[in-house]
């Protein structure tokens, strides 16, 4: 069995509940949050920038721009020189390896499939689900109002893919990222689990 899940997910699709529920069914740890409380503490960084930094990323280009200017406005290109929000995700990124190497664990979002592409042992899992369902699970989780739902959740998502592009240099959600692909609201949230807790047991 291989010994690390990463799971990246749409915004609604029950990635997150998916991940939580696999964990507890092969007794290993479950990260999300944690893994900000965990980098926070270990890097001296405030647990707010860590929670924000991925907030910011809503335009790619201007993103991309504020994420490089100060690398590219010197000579010197040493971590000092680094933006804030890249130190931060270098900070996080160091805290992923970490709890990989430490043992079996699932890891939600954060990047967490191109951290971890050079370690055997990883599985990585996309979830994602037809729009109108992902709209009505964030109203039924997440409070949002029927008025506000549909450009949130596009908002979020839009959010998850500039980080993930800007950070892994990859697309977000592209098939050839991931080893299983999973539409949630077709097969459901516990049949999501039992699938790729078959997958993993049998990779």
């Amino acid at each position: 069995m291989k010994n690390i899940i990463t799971i990246s997910r749409q915004y609604g699709s029950g990635g997150r509940e998916i991940g939580q529920k696999l964990a507890k069914k092969l007794g290993i740890p479950f990260y999300d949050h944690e893994l900000i409380e965990r980098a926070a503490e270990e890097s001296g960084f405030a647990k707010a920038a860590f929670e924000n930094a991925e907030r910011k990323a809503t335009n790619s280009l201007l993103y991309s721009i504020a994420m490089g200017m100060n690398a590219y406005g010197n000579q010197d290109l040493g971590f000092a020189h680094l933006s804030l929000d890249d130190r931060i995700y270098l900070a996080q990124s160091d805290v992923i390896r970490k709890v990989a190497q430490e043992g079996p664990c699932v890891i939600v979002g954060r990047c967490a499939d191109y951290v971890l592409k050079d370690m055997p042992n990883v599985i990585n899992v996309f979830i994602w689900a037809d729009f109108e369902f992902r709209k009505k699970r964030a109203m039924l989780i997440d409070n949002l109002a029927a008025n506000k739902v549909e450009d949130e959740v596009a908002k979020i998502d839009k959010r998850r893919a500039n980080y993930y592009n800007y950070h892994a240099s990859e697309k977000w959600g592209r098939a050839e990222n991931y080893h299983l692909s999973l539409r949630s609201d077709f097969i459901g949230i516990d049949n999501s689990v039992d699938c790729i807790k078959s997958y993993v047991e049998r990779a």
